[in-house]
């Protein structure tokens, strides 16, 4: 087992070679890492199933599903990375060209950050998207996974150094830390000038003390308590739709539903159909059902669980939906500029102005007008894999590519020139 401090030492020795990489270099590299994921399939596998087995009782089944890998998540994970061979090297990117009286020459550049840490939680998936990016953003990755995930993200880091080598490259590019207690966390929120960049990806509670302990600069990606609001012009039909996958698709993740807005005109016509696709239809077809928390008007319509005084403010990341009626959208925006974490908002209405309003107003990092806020995805949005969901609004917002993952330097040329 390797001291946190001797992995940032091991990081950081390896600046040099990353600012010197070709774009030829790094696409090689990526690629000879996805086709080792994949060679490693069987290992992968093996390790995973002791993570799941492990978790089992200790987690909920829905936290089971995002630990679990299976031959085809796999074959995934490898695509992820490969998706990132084709996009542009967002390093060296001339962003501003300035031309002075005296001759000075200056250009604004893309720049690698160094060394980004990274602190995860129980996605195995995190392990390679984040290695992969960070390569292709010229930048060494240290990655501090969670516990229940931790043989997973060993196995896969060890087909990734598999590929690294193969292109003759250091392991030092993409490291991860065997001690997952909080003092490897604490030890990498503190490690000024060794760590550029920390991104903390999970729970409310780690985004929390990333953001209120790091003395190291920190990108807050955010929870997720995501609204639906069905307007009054709503196509009722495809609000159903919206809010079925919103919820459903994969309720673990953070860009899923957790709060559903249904202005009072359409309220009682939509909610028992809502109730009966999110309820019985999907018990007859033996999936799991959606437990609907209830404000006191919804619950005059359709039966449920009474909301509590937390329900409209908790990611429950499970098959749990607060229900709220609201009469006009004002309303709407008001409920979620009070209880959103600015992660992914939509309104599903027919009306132009309506959804031109919702567009201004509700300050969320992604804001959908008729479809799923389940397309906050680095992938979805075309950027390849991600590294996160970003709620902030300093440098960086909404899904985490390459671009996000770079920083900027001034690059002066002159002759002689003295002030």
């Amino acid at each position: 087992m390797h001291a946190t401090s001797e992995i940032l030492a091991e990081a950081n020795a390896v600046r040099g070679t990353l600012a010197n990489l070709t774009t030829e270099t790094k696409n090689k590299a990526l690629a000879a890492m996805a086709d080792a994921i994949e060679a490693d399939t069987e290992a992968i596998l093996a390790a995973n199933a002791e993570d799941v087995a492990a978790a089992r009782g200790v987690i909920n089944p829905v936290m089971i599903d995002r630990l679990s890998l299976d031959a085809g998540r796999v074959h995934g994970l490898a695509e992820g990375i490969r998706a990132l061979i084709p996009l542009d090297d967002p390093v060296g990117k001339v962003l501003d060209h300035i031309e002075r009286p005296n001759g000075l020459v200056i250009e604004k550049v893309t720049a690698p950050m160094g060394v980004i840490a990274i602190i995860y939680e129980s996605r195995p998936n995190v392990t390679s998207d984040a290695a992969a990016l960070c390569l292709k953003a010229g930048s060494a990755c240290v990655l501090r996974g969670g516990k229940e995930a931790h043989r997973s993200a060993a196995a896969i880091v060890v087909a990734l150094r598999k590929g690294l080598a193969v292109c003759g490259l250091p392991k030092g590019l993409v490291n991860l830390i065997d001690d997952t207690s909080r003092a490897s966390a604490d030890e990498l929120m503190h490690a000024d000038g060794l760590v550029d960049c920390l991104i903390p990806r999970g729970g409310a509670g780690l985004i929390r003390a990333c953001v209120e302990r790091a003395t190291v600069p920190c990108i807050q990606t955010g929870t997720g308590i995501c609204h639906v609001y069905v307007d009054a012009a709503a196509d009722l039909q495809k609000a159903l739709k919206i809010v079925e996958n919103a919820k459903t698709s994969r309720p673990s993740v953070c860009n899923a539903e957790e709060v559903l807005l249904v202005h009072s005109a359409v309220a009682g016509e939509f909610l028992p159909k809502l109730k009966a696709l999110l309820t019985e239809n999907r018990e007859k077809a033996g999936k799991p059902t959606v437990e609907l928390r209830l404000d006191p008007h919804a619950a005059a319509i359709i039966p449920g669980t009474p909301a509590g005084p937390s329900d409209f403010d908790t990611e429950f990341l499970d098959y749990i939906l607060a229900v709220k009626i609201v009469d006009s959208p004002a309303e709407a925006i008001r409920h979620i500029g009070a209880h959103s974490t600015h992660h992914s908002d939509a309104i599903v209405t027919e009306d132009k102005e309506t959804a031109a309003r919702f567009v201004r107003e509700v300050d969320s990092a992604a804001v959908y007008v008729n479809c799923s806020t389940r397309f906050t995805d680095g992938g979805e949005f075309g950027l390849g894999c991600e590294m996160g969901i970003s709620t902030q609004k300093l440098h960086a917002r909404g899904p985490m590519g390459l671009r996000e993952l770079c920083t900027s330097k001034y690059i002066v040329t002159g002759d002689g020139q003295i002030r």
